[in-house]
């Protein structure tokens, strides 16, 4: 019992600690260099929480899937805030100008995402099609995410 309640402490603690470091005001101290980078990780978490996502909606672990479904709402909430004008360019940034011309596409984009993943969590367990729902409410946002504002690799 101790060991479990150290656990899930020691976790929560951990949840904070990302939660705080990815969701920072534009207008923060922080250089463009680890506004840069920062954005770059917050994408590549939700990539593979995605996968991870789908691991455990095949295997029918709902629970663990909707609350990696949660999390990943939150970090597309905050990324709406990793794109000052000031980070179009350097530390390899594969994001393209089209992101500040059609800045609120963009950030309709991130919101629909996020609103995609609570829709999400909240239908997967009763959906007849569990891997049809994860590709129309989270893969194709990413889809559409790559293909408009990303640039190729």
């Amino acid at each position: 019992m101790i060991q479990k309640y150290n656990t899930n402490f020691f976790k929560l603690i951990f949840f904070i600690f990302v939660t705080l470091l990815f969701s920072f005001p534009a207008n923060s101290e922080l250089s463009v260099e680890e506004i840069i980078k920062g954005r770059k990780a917050l994408f590549s978490k939700n990539y593979s929480t995605a996968k991870k996502v789908q691991t455990f909606a095949s295997k029918r672990d709902f629970d663990k899937a909707k609350k990696l479904m949660l999390e990943m709402s939150e970090n597309y909430k905050s990324l709406i805030e990793y794109f000052p004008e000031n980070t179009k360019e350097g530390f390899k940034t594969e994001a393209l100008p089209i992101i500040w011309e059609n800045k609120d596409e963009f950030n309709n984009l991130m919101t629909k995402s996020s609103n995609d993943m609570i829709e999400l969590a909240s239908i997967i367990e009763t959906s007849d099609d569990a891997k049809g729902a994860l590709g129309k409410l989270m893969w194709s946002n990413c889809k559409t995410c790559h293909s408009k504002f990303r640039a190729p690799h």
